[in-house]
């Protein structure tokens, strides 16, 4: 017995797992954004690679909606960044996805006693920062 490891459970194994594959970078991450992930990587097209400060300008005086979210996410981001000591003039967008949430469906009436399903999606929008 004593030259045998003690075995792990499931949990604790998945304890160690999670806590070597952690995200190290300062990130943010909104779930169940009311946006669809077509609109909302038009933004993130847009800032992706840029420095924090270029990047929340763009997004202060873009037209579309999804810009006002991802501003706040971004500005989330760099708190989070702050707050681990990082410089706020040093950082810029690593990366920055959306992924598909759900979907919420909705029927909506048509002629001769049709329905009409209407999709209203949802995304999940992440935005993970890095030094230069």
């Amino acid at each position: 017995m004593a030259t045998e490891e003690k075995k792990k459970s499931r949990s604790q194994y998945k304890v160690e797992r999670n806590r070597e594959n952690r995200e190290t970078r300062p990130h943010a991450k909104l779930t169940y954004a009311r946006i669809p992930v077509q609109k909302a990587c038009f933004v993130m097209d847009a800032i992706r690679g840029k420095d924090v400060t270029t990047a929340l300008a763009i997004l202060q005086y873009n037209p579309r909606y999804a810009s006002s979210v991802i501003y706040k996410l971004l500005a989330s981001a760099a708190a989070n960044a702050e707050f681990q000591g990082k410089n706020r003039e040093n950082l810029y967008i690593a990366e920055c996805y959306a992924n598909n949430g759900p979907i919420m469906k909705r029927i909506h009436p048509r002629a001769q006693g049709r329905a009409y399903r209407i999709n209203k999606r949802m995304s999940n929008l992440s935005i993970i920062l890095d030094e230069r």
